[in-house]
């Protein structure tokens, strides 16, 4: 069986080996080849038996090739997991709407349309005076500011549609948790803080990751989230974190290229390339 995993273009800003190559291990293990395949260039597919984005990064710099990707692989009927409506859906945050109006307990989110500063006094008006802005497509936290109680919009917002979320304090103390889900079923948990002085947790930006157990209800929440996807996940990672009200909240699904840090899986990531082989055997 042939895989391709498809990973950033040549010269992209991240270092990304770290998360394909124990992926693909875990993949090779079972018995299957895999093959990283630029996500912009990604050539002759009839070869695969399967395509999976675990490491697409940067997808969200050019959403029109992104997109024009996934309508080729959903136009060629190319075996693709997580499957193209799941990548669609998860393609923008403003699912967590989606998620929230389904009963899912997720963070607080105003969406924007043309972000200004009545948008941004409505946005205190009900969650506080301090916040966090970021786009509905972005990830590794590009784009995103935290605003204090004096703070005026940066210029690079003003007239974008954004986000608008409370700032969660926890965030710095607790940390915030990532459960990853393969077929649904728990595999392990990490928590993750950022380094002194800032909230973001990403490790490019100085946070750091442990392995830990999940919190008391929060695989359930997690499983919740997943079942109110359009389309069921054969791999995901759900990010939680504690609210003001010190109740957890989902923060992010990330359904298309989620570091999934296997080398703290206990099966050493035995369930997650199982499950993606069964899928493609299907």
């Amino acid at each position: 069986m042939r895989i391709a995993v498809l990973v950033p273009p040549p010269g992209f800003h991240e270092e990304w080996d770290w998360a394909f190559d124990v992926e693909a291990a875990a993949i090779r293990a079972q018995g299957a080849e895999v093959e990283a395949l630029p996500w912009t260039d990604v050539g002759d597919l009839s070869g695969f038996d399967l395509v999976t984005p675990l490491v697409a990064w940067g997808y969200h710099l050019d959403p029109p090739r992104w997109h024009a990707l996934l309508d080729r692989l959903d136009r060629d009927q190319v075996p693709t997991l997580n499957p193209v409506a799941l990548l669609r859906w998860n393609s923008d945050k403003r699912y967590l709407a989606e998620l929230g109006d389904k009963g899912i307990a997720t963070i607080a989110t105003r969406l924007v349309d043309t972000m200004d500063d009545a948008a941004l006094s409505a946005a205190r008006a009900d969650f506080g005076d301090e916040l966090v802005i970021k786009p509905p497509v972005s990830a590794s936290a590009d784009g995103t500011h935290r605003l204090g109680p004096t703070d005026s919009l940066p210029g690079d917002v003003v007239g974008k549609a954004m986000m608008v979320q409370p700032f969660l304090h926890s965030v710095t103390g607790e940390g915030e948790y990532s459960l990853m889900l393969f077929g649904g079923q728990f595999s392990h948990c990490i928590v993750k803080r950022p380094k002194a002085g800032d909230y973001r947790v990403q490790s490019h930006l100085g946070g750091r990751e442990e392995p830990c157990d999940p919190p008391a209800g929060a695989i359930e929440l997690a499983q919740a989230a997943l079942a109110a996807a359009p389309a069921e996940a054969a791999y995901a990672r759900v990010d939680l974190i504690r609210g003001n009200d010190l109740a957890l909240k989902v923060i992010e699904l990330e359904l298309i290229e989620p570091a999934l840090w296997l080398e703290h899986a206990p099966d050493g990531g035995a369930l997650f390339a199982a499950t993606l082989l069964q899928r493609a055997r299907q």
